[in-house]
């Protein structure tokens, strides 16, 4: 079958809607289920407290793999190709998850099924910088950011209306269907957008080159953490909510999903603004914004949880301090995603790959941190929040401080 390719640099809106379809399976997937580990801790493990816990280690395994496997195969053998493969894997994955009635069978289906769903965080990201660059990227890019950080925030609660209407398995038949479809859609439509001229080959030596030069590269790398850190933040707000919410304010589970419902909203309100002002401010502007008030949210935050003011006698005061800092993250990922791409076009797959592994890696090292800490107030979620939007603030100092050395390179 003949490889399909656009012809013109833009991007249409149904393909645009796909992309976003495909970058939530990675989300979907990773938190859908979290309202199930009891039940299946009973079911699989013997009842052994936590033990699902080691299900979502073998999913980010797997995602960190496929993802710095899948970059430089993308860069060789184009992105339509390896999206299929990948949907085939995490489809195949998924009904090992469904069927699975032993413990390391489900852990090893989740790591094949994440090794397929890499794909689906990689290869959108490759393809939109294969056919856009600049203002049209950035506004391209904040629609896929939006769905990558609403998705976290609404799987959750998906994954509640599954189990009240059935056994968690159903969680992973929905996963199978998502997976087909995808697949049927992918290959009836999807174009492959690298040209053969284009494309890298592949070796291993190639492969650890090209990395290196990524990591050795200041622009890229300060860009990249940017984002992570912007993960790594939404993260710990997903992963510790449950307890600073339900268990310490004392939110019933209604007024739970009302607020994450609206936590999303503002979410995607800040990223659509972001989408529409990149064409009049410049993105390095916006970037320095977003993280600019994501400072004075944080700072706030911290300083009100351990003085005792954020918590469960203001729980109110709380929602908004949380609402303002997942909001201004709506202008760190998009921006800092398209800066981080500007000079890598011709490897934008092992770019996208090598990001979305230490995108992964840093959001579930929050998961982790947050998991294994005593919730008494506020005051943990507030201080990793602090340490990752102060991890931003370097890295977009570092940021600048490469780009003041690259324009005195080129001064006359």
């Amino acid at each position: 079958m003949p490889t399909r390719r656009i012809p013109v640099p833009v991007m249409p809106f149904w393909m645009i809607a796909l992309l976003g379809l495909l970058t939530a399976i990675g989300p979907l997937a990773t938190d859908m289920y979290l309202p199930a580990f009891p039940i299946m801790d009973a079911e699989l493990a013997g009842g052994r407290a936590g033990a699902s816990q080691v299900t979502l280690a073998a999913w980010f395994a797997g995602l960190a793999v496929g993802q710095f496997s899948l970059g430089p195969i993308s860069d060789r053998l184009g992105r339509r190709l390896p999206l299929l493969g990948g949907l085939v894997l995490f489809t195949v994955g998924s009904v090992g998850c469904a069927v699975a009635t032993g413990f390391d069978l489900f852990c090893l289906c989740r790591f094949v099924s994440a090794l397929g769903g890499a794909a689906c965080a990689v290869l959108p990201r490759a393809i939109v910088r294969d056919v856009a660059t600049g203002a049209a990227g950035a506004r391209i890019m904040s629609q896929l950011m939006l769905v990558f950080g609403v998705m976290p925030i609404l799987a959750p609660s998906l994954g509640s209306l599954v189990l009240m209407m059935g056994h968690w398995r159903w969680i992973f038949t929905i996963a199978v269907i998502y997976g087909v479809l995808g697949l049927l859609t992918v290959l009836a439509t999807m174009p492959d957008t690298m040209p053969v001229e284009k494309r890298i080959a592949f070796s291993l030596t190639g492969t650890i080159a090209r990395y290196a030069g990524l990591i050795r590269e200041p622009v890229f790398m300060s860009s990249a953490l940017i984002n992570s850190f912007s993960s790594f933040v939404m993260f710990a707000y997903i992963t510790s909510a449950p307890m600073v919410f339900e268990h310490l304010l004392g939110f019933t589970p209604t007024q739970f999903g009302v607020f994450f419902g609206m936590n999303a909203g503002i979410f995607i309100a800040c990223a659509q603004l972001n989408g529409s002002l990149v064409h009049r401010i410049d993105l390095s502007r916006l970037l320095d914004g977003g993280i600019a008030c994501s400072v004075v949210a944080a700072v706030a935050c911290l300083v009100l949880s351990l003085a005792g003011i954020a918590g469960p006698a203001h729980p109110a005061l709380v929602c908004v301090l949380i609402s303002c800092i997942t909001g201004c993250l709506g202008f760190v990922g998009p921006n800092a995603t398209v800066l981080a791409f500007t000079h890598h076009g011709h490897q934008a797959g092992s770019a996208s790959a090598l990001m979305g592994t230490i995108q992964f890696s840093l959001a579930a090292g929050s998961g982790f941190i947050l998991g294994h800490v005593p919730f008494h107030s506020p005051a943990p979620l507030a201080v990793v929040v602090m340490v990752g939007v102060g991890c931003m603030v370097a890295c977009n100092t570092w940021r600048h401080a490469c780009n003041r050395r690259a324009d005195a390179s080129h001064a006359p």
